[in-house]
């Protein structure tokens, strides 16, 4: 599975989505994220598992703690993916916004 398939995958999840808009505030122990959600540890650090492999997170070693950040750089990819959504879009719309005024005109000269 390329990363952006993977990071999408991980984006599935609600509990993971959740768990990134808490780590876009900040660096944070799995405890502390654990805290919110009715799971145990384990299960959260299943779940910050799949984000790490989708390179969304990243995780260090700090004594007994594991805190987690934000990896850097960890939505360009998908950024650039839906970027490239939005400037295919904006050209289906020019098209179309085109073709409507083409009919526009086309009506008015039929009535004069």
């Amino acid at each position: 599975m390329n990363r952006l398939d993977a990071a999408f995958s991980a984006l599935a999840d609600p509990t993971r989505r959740a768990i990134l808009a808490r780590l876009a505030l900040g660096e944070t122990t799995v405890m502390e994220l654990a805290r919110p959600f009715e799971m145990t540890q384990p299960a959260v650090s299943r779940h910050l598992k799949v984000l790490e492999e989708a390179g969304l997170i990243t995780r260090r070693i700090e004594g007994t703690k594991r805190p987690c950040r934000l990896a850097p750089g960890a939505l360009e990819e998908i950024d650039k993916w839906l970027a490239m959504l939005r400037r295919a879009l904006e050209a289906n719309y020019d098209r179309l916004d085109q073709l409507l005024a083409e009919m526009e005109a086309s009506k008015e000269d039929g009535q004069t």
